[in-house]
């Protein structure tokens, strides 16, 4: 990093003093973080690669099929009334993040962050890869134009195209099959012109974010890092500089000097251009790489690791720590609240199969001479990627009153849904007048009962007397 740049606690490293984007290239670091954060964000990119490859129940592990309005999670099939289930998803969830960011701080944005992992793990490697390390990259970015520095820039941003539309194609196919993905690649944009704008527009958003907006999206656009403030406290085990035992800072051959020695390898390697030794800042993304910077340069010297580690503010400072506090079992307790009852509902509440009775559009009710009749519309659906049959009767009705129209067993596909007409029949002779009936529609296998209430409507029964 530039001498003229030091990070300070007044100003962002990353904007110039006149508003344009200073331009960060943090330097390569090896150590045990680096190695488990890697291998963590190479397995997360394949979790979200092979996903939509992966079929349980007959539909990709995560699919969201808003064309026919079916969402499969799991092996569990949602429609679109089940989806007030997510409020306790998101509700769970969004608790586990608190107790997370209260017990360990930005660890998700460091580590398990989407936008970190293919930024750190994708983007920053293929730049690596084509214009070198740290220093060489400043070098580059400083040499005048050449042949050399044009196609070196060529290639690196032709490969942050190619990966920005891969990341997109594969989101896109969390919501369109990939059979079907792959069926419209072959036919065109013009053909499927919706999805060809969004994978475009979401190419462009990557692109942009990744090969130029990079760090400062996390700085100035995410919200989470302001959340931070207000879930996080002195007992929260965050990445910190040991001013104790570091200051005062000098050389290491000076007796009177802490054991830093102002290397600024911490700032360096930062991936947001922050000084971790000015104390816990917004920018932090807590991702290491500062601690394995300064445990290499602890181990050069023959010196105690651990002079930039995770820890807690009280900790820092050589005070007791609780790290097991009431905010922290309040978070989880709520978290853990909101995932049962998602699961409960999910697996309990939201039926495998759905179906709703309408009466039908006119007459509300017909006389023979010798029985009234309603007539309803019977849709069902079935929600299970296999075949369910259903037995539709009415519960316990009164005399007189019979089914019609649904002889049988009914028996739907895997995914499909049909409408039927549903006739109930009276006997005049056992009319009493308007009446409340139970209509149960039984699904095999699952075991899984609808009722539904139905009025049935007739004239007055004195009129049937006569």
């Amino acid at each position: 990093m530039q001498k003229n740049k030091r990070p300070n606690l007044v100003s962002l490293t990353t904007i110039n003093p006149d508003g344009s984007h200073f331009v960060l290239h943090p330097a390569d670091v090896k150590g045990r973080f680096t190695s488990y954060r890697r291998i963590f964000g190479i397995l997360l990119i394949a979790v979200y690669v092979l996903m939509p490859w992966i079929p349980i129940n007959g539909a990709p592990a995560l699919f969201f099929d808003v064309e026919n309005r079916r969402f499969h999670m799991f092996g569990l099939t949602l429609l679109t009334q089940d989806l007030w289930v997510f409020f306790f998803a998101l509700s769970g969830l969004g608790f586990i993040l608190f107790f997370i960011t209260a017990l360990l701080g930005r660890l998700w944005c460091g580590w398990a962050c989407p936008y970190t992992v293919f930024l750190e793990h994708v983007f920053r490697r293929i730049e690596r890869w084509i214009d070198g390390d740290a220093t060489a990259r400043r070098k580059l970015d400083r040499a005048p134009s050449s042949a050399r520095k044009t196609i070196r820039r060529a290639v690196k941003y032709f490969l942050y195209l190619i990966a920005s539309t891969l990341i997109a194609h594969v989101f896109i196919s969390y919501f369109v099959s990939l059979p079907r993905l792959y069926q419209f690649m072959h036919e065109g944009p013009l053909q499927h012109g919706a999805t060809f704008t969004i994978i475009t527009a979401l190419t462009g958003a990557l692109y942009f974010c990744f090969a130029w907006f990079r760090e400062q999206f996390c700085i100035i656009l995410c919200p989470y890092g302001r959340i931070q403030s207000a879930l996080t406290d002195d007992e929260t085990v965050v990445i910190g500089y040991d001013a104790v035992r570091g200051e005062p800072r000098g050389k290491s051959t000076d007796p009177n000097a802490g054991d830093c020695i102002d290397c600024t390898r911490c700032v360096q390697v930062c991936p947001t251009g922050i000084d971790i030794r000015n104390g816990l800042q917004m920018e932090c993304i807590g991702c290491a790489a500062c601690i394995d910077a300064c445990d290499d340069i602890m181990r050069k010297l023959k010196r105690p690791e651990g002079l930039v580690r995770y820890d807690s503010t009280k900790g820092l400072a050589g005070e007791k720590r609780h790290i097991l506090r009431p905010r922290i079992w309040l978070y989880a307790g709520m978290g853990l609240v909101g995932l049962f009852a998602l699961g409960f509902t999910a697996f309990y509440k939201a039926k495998p199969v759905f179906a709703e009775v309408s009466r039908m559009r006119g007459a509300p009710f017909f006389v023979d001479p010798t029985v009234v009749r309603n007539h309803f519309q019977l849709r069902i659906l079935n929600k299970r990627n296999q075949p369910v049959s259903f037995e539709i009767s009415l519960e316990n009705p009164p005399a007189g009153f019979t089914l019609s129209g649904l002889d049988g067993t009914l028996t739907l596909p895997a995914l499909d849904e049909t409408s039927r007409p549903l006739v109930i029949i009276n006997d005049k002779k056992n009319y009493t007048g308007p009446t409340e009936l139970t209509l149960k529609i039984e699904a095999q296998p699952g075991n899984a009962t609808i009722r539904q209430t139905l009025k049935f409507l007739g004239p007055n029964p004195n009129q049937l007397k006569q």
